[in-house]
């Protein structure tokens, strides 16, 4: 009998030393879990991460269609809206011009 029981105290034994590796991984997950400012640190990195891919992304596209806009037009520098604008502030001065010697007749 004592030969029984010594076997049925190591197997009670190992089953305690088996239960306590397992409570200490659940009390971390739950601690890791109870952590709200580092989930939210943690939350925050990542859409940082993802927020600078983005940025990454966008930039790249915007100078691969600017790059293909240059290439179809072959206009180089004197493309886009600089034309127009200086078209556009040509006509508001030549408006005022108008408009100030109007009011000197009137």
């Amino acid at each position: 009998m004592t030969g029984n029981g010594t076997g049925d105290t190591e197997a009670l034994r190992e089953e305690i030393r088996r239960t306590r590796v397992e409570l200490g991984e659940t009390m971390e997950a739950l601690a890791a879990k109870a952590d709200v400012k580092k989930r939210l640190k943690s939350s925050a990195d990542q859409a940082r991460e993802r927020m600078r891919d983005q940025a990454v992304q966008t930039v790249a596209r915007v100078r691969a269609q600017a790059g293909m806009h240059h290439e179809q037009t072959g206009t180089g520098a004197r493309s886009g809206p600089a034309p127009f604008v200086a078209l556009a502030a040509g006509a508001v001065v030549a408006a005022v011009v108008l408009l100030i010697i109007r009011g000197r007749r009137g």
